[in-house]
């Protein structure tokens, strides 16, 4: 007879991951013979550079690469780091005390969260926004309240109204820009101006910048505020500017004080990344503006064919918007983005990420990954014309 084990509170509350559950939907249909178009999750679908998968292979080559590493990276790939903010964003940092690598930005945002929130602290995260900060904020045992982002403001936070509300609970503030899901960037007054607010009522502010060079000719960095170091952590990530998704290769960047605190948590949860996969990132950081420019003139292409394919769907969207994906407004006629998502994957066998998942606000859009290939953007343009004839 089986026993029966309840899960923790901490886990009553935290749902599985929306797309854990919508690839099992998608797998089903295609089981059944779909063939289901995935337009919506953000994986990069290109290789990294030649010289970056050389250098794993060398490095994993050599006898004396596989042992256990120090929680803190090698101090190549943190100097890489160092070099990279300040050959790309014009921040200095000091590779031995300001950077933390990560296996994945992901785990970074869990880190903080366990690092500095507990019961009766309060987290600000965005509406829409990342799930995963939501996620994390709810395991760490603090409360969350959610800040809005809304179309007519940028997507921006209103920091005016924010000051007017309760803020004597609240330890830390989620921000992410270039933004995801909406694409928006942030400008250097609303940047001043967020420092300036953080300092005033002592929030840590834990910038999510995993998007920054992503069809986006000017990479910025929250870090390059005066002051900010005073109340910024930064995460960072070579998942996106690299195509190193499941290379799991992240960053923390911030004051020493803080990057140390964030290093007692972490330093109990994992014993440090494979050494040839720091020698790869090394490689990875060390290349130049050329490998981006390749990189976003693919991007360029393939983000015609998703406007082309938002227009036959009736969305309207900005085209200012950069990063990974393109964030639209559905068309009069649907409830919610999930309406038109269903939709569109029960008759076109296309699945588009309805907005929803990201907050309330994000009910009346959709989000569509430029994770494919130009001809299968063409097929999933064709199978929606196909249905609104």
């Amino acid at each position: 007879m089986s026993i029966q084990i309840q899960v923790a509170k901490r886990l009553q509350h935290t749902e599985e991951y929306y797309f854990s559950k919508k690839l099992r939907e998608i797998d089903e249909m295609n089981k059944a013979g779909a063939q289901v178009i995935n337009l919506g999750i953000g994986s990069p679908d290109l290789p990294p550079h030649p010289s970056v998968v050389a250098a794993l292979h060398e490095n994993a080559l050599l006898p004396n690469t596989h042992a256990y590493q120090g929680y803190k990276g090698i101090p190549a790939l943190r100097q890489a780091m160092a070099n990279w903010y300040q050959h790309f964003y014009q921040v200095t940092l000091n590779p031995d005390t300001e950077v933390l690598p990560l296996i994945g930005s992901k785990e970074g945002i869990m880190h903080i969260c366990m690092t500095y929130l507990q019961e009766g602290d309060v987290a600000l995260i965005p509406n829409p926004g990342y799930p995963t900060y939501r996620s994390a904020v709810q395991l760490s045992g603090a409360t969350i309240a959610e800040y809005d982002l809304e179309e007519k403001n940028g997507w921006l936070p209103d920091l005016e109204a924010l000051a007017k509300t309760d803020l004597s609970k609240v330890k830390l503030m989620w921000v992410n820009y270039p933004h995801m899901p909406t694409g928006a960037r942030v400008n250097k007054t609303f940047a001043k101006a967020l420092i300036a607010f953080a300092k005033q009522h002592q929030i840590l502010i834990c910038h999510d910048n995993p998007y920054s060079f992503i069809l986006n000719e000017h990479p910025e960095s929250l870090l390059q505020v005066e002051g900010a170091k005073d109340v910024v952590l930064e995460l960072n990530s070579l998942s996106k500017s690299s195509n190193m998704a499941g290379w799991r290769v992240g960053m923390l960047c911030g004051k020493a004080e803080w990057i140390n605190e964030v290093l007692r948590f972490k330093s109990n949860m994992d014993s440090g990344m494979f050494q040839p996969v720091q020698m790869a990132a090394v490689k990875a950081l060390e290349l130049g503006k050329e490998w981006y420019e390749e990189l976003n003139a693919i991007y360029t292409g393939r983000r015609e064919k998703v406007f082309a394919l938002l227009q036959l769907l009736g969305c309207t969207f900005s085209k200012d918007q950069v990063g990974l994906f393109v964030w639209a407004k559905i068309p009069a006629g649907y409830t919610d983005g999930f309406a038109l998502s269903d939709e569109v994957l029960q008759k076109a066998h296309v699945f588009i990420t309805p907005g929803g998942i990201f907050g309330s606000n994000g009910n009346g859009y959709i989000r569509v990954s430029l994770c494919k290939d130009e001809k299968v953007f063409e097929e999933a343009i064709q199978r929606i014309k196909n249905i609104k004839r």
